[in-house]
């Protein structure tokens, strides 16, 4: 990712990005500002292009074309399509990863606060459901000090009974950052107050 001084605190900009997989396009030509302390929803079709900004925005890929400007250090953080925790760890020791292991205090209230029961704290995150490892991830990736936060699919395999509690946590968490979320339902962008951007037919 090229970084720029110019760039506000926390903001984020792909100018006439290109990128291509073999023969395919996936994107060409797109511009897209994520202003400092706002929510963005990108939304669109599968293969559009959504997770491949993601990717973008976040530096784990480089555009063919065009590119993606960001204040250098920028904190940054992703819940993914796939949970990417470390199995072996349990839902407390994933979260002390980016907040001190030693405030026992602030890890216990951020794994309340997005539902996840006591029993299930201990237990190495590989044997939890999807719906609690979901919680873990999501928690993980707003408990710490990141500016900047991509959200893609978060709320995947939530129930319909948690799912409120949850995005009303998200949304505090997002207050003051940058966010880029990746969603097909428009009621979860509103909730977060988020600017809707659609990508693809």
């Amino acid at each position: 990712m090229r970084t720029s001084e110019a760039s506000p605190e926390g903001a984020v900009s792909l100018r006439e990005v290109t990128r291509r997989f073999g023969e395919q396009r996936v994107l060409d030509g797109f511009s897209l500002t994520l202003a400092a302390g706002t929510v963005t929803a990108l939304m669109g079709p599968n293969a559009s292009g959504k997770t491949t900004v993601a990717r973008l925005v976040l530096g784990l890929d480089v555009p063919d074309g065009g590119r993606v400007d960001a204040r250098h250090g920028l904190r940054r953080a992703a819940v993914f399509q796939e949970d990417r925790l470390c199995e072996h760890l349990n839902a407390a020791e994933n979260l002390a990863l980016v907040i001190e292991r030693s405030d026992r205090v602030a890890i216990a209230g951020e794994l309340r606060a997005v539902g996840l029961d006591a029993d299930a704290i201990p237990k190495p995150v590989r044997e939890l459901s999807g719906g609690q490892r979901r919680r873990v991830a999501i928690a993980r990736a707003l408990a710490g000090d990141a500016e900047f936060v991509v959200l893609d699919e978060p709320f995947t395999g939530i129930d319909v009974e948690t799912k409120p509690a949850l995005i009303a946590y998200v949304r505090e968490r997002l207050t003051g950052r940058t966010a880029l979320l990746i969603t097909h339902d428009r009621s979860e962008a509103a909730q977060l107050g988020a600017r809707i951007v659609r990508l693809g037919s």
